[in-house]
């Protein structure tokens, strides 16, 4: 692995603990204007000092991220499908990898749908996506989508995150689930989780990243049990403080807790007005 792959994987994965918090607002390129996500830029902005990385596409990093933040960028390349249509899994490549370089992403992320109809093209979009990566030092990130039915054991997840990882990626995002230690076991690269659709309570995700880091992952990719909560800054610090400091979900909590304290629930401004400043 050349300079330029580690150095780029460093400032995805922290060297001080092999530990990653990501925060994920590329649901748009699917789901449209998901909602709390309506105007990205609002939702970006406060949760930039407490994250590692940020999982965003071309569109809304450059319309609602200043230039000028200094935080590695996992860039969304694959889409093609949305939610209204007929399958979720019938993605393609959908941003060159010059136009990676221009945005100056740190590391690509790719779909794949694993025993879905479209498995052939999505496998083989990420073995592409590879070799690009390769030529450049950009390491790619494969997603282990589960596409509507959202299944999650780990069977499937453990042959999912195994093949990605045979196919050449350099780190995987994937479900937590029951046993999750044997994903990890099998998964030759590091393991990221997704936070998936919004939990219940906070209280749930907390556990979710808790788990998911002492059974092995490398961190979290979270999205909307961050910012589609009330208090989002106070979760970003809560799960950060799980992944980096090793709280108890507890003691995790009681950092919510404050925040709750301190600050009103959040309110995102769903025009379609752009800041980024």
């Amino acid at each position: 692995m050349d300079w330029g792959m580690k150095n780029r994987i460093s400032k995805i994965i922290r060297p001080q603990d092999g530990r990653c918090v990501m925060l994920a607002v590329d649901h748009g390129y699917f789901l449209g204007p998901t909602e709390k996500l309506e105007n990205a830029s609002r939702v970006i902005k406060p949760l930039l000092p407490h994250i590692d990385s940020l999982m965003i596409t071309r569109g809304v990093l450059r319309t609602s991220v200043n230039p000028s933040v200094e935080i590695p960028i996992v860039l969304r390349v694959s889409g093609g499908s949305s939610i209204v249509g007929e399958d979720l899994s019938n993605e393609s490549t959908t941003t060159s990898i010059e136009d990676a370089l221009r945005v100056n992403a740190t590391c690509l992320a790719t779909s794949i749908f694993v025993g879905s109809k479209y498995e052939y093209q999505t496998l083989t979009n990420l073995a592409k996506l590879v070799d690009e990566g390769e030529k450049f030092g950009i390491p790619i990130l494969a997603v282990t989508a589960v596409g509507k039915e959202m299944t999650r054991d780990y069977r499937y997840l453990a042959l999912a995150c195994r093949i990605a990882a045979e196919l050449g990626a350099h780190i995987v995002k994937t479900y937590y689930c029951d046993n999750f230690e044997k994903v990890v076991e099998g998964c030759p690269i590091p393991v990221v989780i997704a936070g998936g659709k919004k939990l219940s309570n906070e209280l749930d995700a907390l556990q979710l990243a808790y788990n998911a880091v002492h059974h092995g992952a490398a961190g979290v990719d979270m999205g909307r049990n961050i910012w589609q909560s009330e208090y989002p800054v106070g979760m970003v610090k809560a799960v950060r403080a799980i992944v980096h400091d090793n709280y108890e979900v507890k003691e995790a909590n009681q950092i919510l807790a404050t925040e709750k304290e301190i600050r009103t629930p959040s309110t995102v401004n769903t025009t379609n007005a752009v800041n980024t400043t």
